[in-house]
């Protein structure tokens, strides 16, 4: 059997349940939200400071940091103490961010009739819908995504990527080929400051697997009683997100505060995902994340994610586990993972903590 064959055989169903279009139902302009998406549960982390002082996640030079250990060593204090940051001068075309941008908008404005062709279908995820949704009884984020399997080639849904419509089809393509990249040069940059063994995470993420989220937040007529995106860490490896319009709604779970991210222009998003913590022994931190919503306009963003190919274990590397750094996490195939992860609902960082060695929950003190 091919290694292609193999990992096919070996892909977990991801599975989440068929949900209603959050961006047909704000076209009705209602005025009560149905019950099922109002979210007492986040209520009382609803109001969120918005004074000048509040601080800002630090922003990285990519340029720089190939050549000046300033910038290597901002990019290791940022991956230690934040789990995110801005990355400029990041060398992804400005006509291709642009285009991208535009295209998405024009995906998700397409009409019904031609959504459904696009559309969830069920015991998967990708296509259009809502993820993690495991019970008809689960309250729902305000908001619709479409989710694509982007990398390796062969994980492409045959019913999905081949009939997205051009020009769309082709930008995607490119977009695709150029994040890869762009992630496999982040994590040679995080090897380095993590004075780890040439190469020891840039294999895992070798011809690893991406998927592209795109998300739509529409307006809501009562904001406060909803949720965009429900509280969480990132599952994955590394998260680059492009934020497609000027409304903000990203906020990031820091020292007891939600503090929203002010997306700088011309820049990405990223953040450590639970699997870089674990991979990193804990030095670098992924943290929550949520995404709010408004009442006058919608938020447009893709988040492109990262993660070891299939047919291999993550664990902690070995360059840094020590007789003073014991392994924090267990090991464990790639595959295993990512099925404990789609059977679960998401909630804050409670995946990465069942990774976590027993023993070590005592004197680990959780991220805030």
């Amino acid at each position: 059997m091919s290694g292609e064959a193999m990992e096919e055989a070996v892909m977990p169903k991801w599975k989440s349940l068929l949900v209603p279009s959050v961006q047909e139902l704000a076209k009705k302009e209602i005025i009560e939200i149905p019950d099922r998406y109002v979210r007492p549960d986040q209520q009382q982390w609803i109001t969120v400071s918005e004074s000048d002082d509040l601080p800002e996640i630090p922003v990285i030079d990519m340029q720089r940091l190939i050549t000046d250990s300033d910038e290597l060593a901002k990019l290791h204090l940022a991956c230690k103490h934040w789990g995110f940051f801005q990355l400029v001068n990041h060398g992804v075309e400005s006509w291709l961010v642009e285009k991208v941008k535009k295209e998405t908008e024009e995906f998700f404005n397409m009409g019904m009739s031609e959504k459904k062709k696009f559309w969830q279908r069920e015991g998967d995820i990708e296509g259009f819908g809502q993820a993690f949704v495991v019970s008809e009884d689960q309250k729902l984020d305000w908001g619709d995504l479409f989710y694509i399997a982007t990398r390796p080639l062969h994980f492409r849904k045959p019913h999905l990527f081949p009939y997205l419509p051009l020009p769309f089809r082709e930008t995607i393509e490119l977009y695709s080929v150029e994040l890869n990249n762009l992630a496999m040069a982040i994590v040679e940059q995080m090897e380095k400051a993590l004075k780890m063994e040439s190469m020891e995470m840039r294999e895992l993420f070798k011809e690893g697997r991406q998927g592209m989220r795109m998300n739509y937040y529409p307006p809501c007529p009562q904001p406060h009683k909803v949720i965009g995106l429900t509280p969480h860490s990132d599952s994955v490896g590394l998260t680059i997100l492009l934020q497609l319009n000027e409304v903000e709604g990203l906020q990031i779970r820091k020292d007891g505060m939600w503090i929203p991210i002010r997306p700088l222009p011309n820049a990405f998003i990223v953040n450590i995902g639970d699997i870089l913590e674990i991979i990193t022994n804990g030095t670098y931190q992924s943290v929550e994340h949520r995404a709010t919503v408004n009442s006058e306009k919608e938020r447009l963003s893709i988040a492109t994610f990262h993660s070891p190919r299939f047919g291999t274990e993550i664990g902690p590397s070995p360059s840094l586990v020590t007789d003073h750094t014991p392994p924090k996490f267990k090991r464990i195939g790639v595959e295993e993972y990512f099925r404990g992860l789609f059977s679960r609902e998401l909630q804050g960082k409670s995946y990465l903590e069942a990774m976590r060695i027993q023993q070590c929950n005592e004197n680990e003190e959780k991220t805030e």
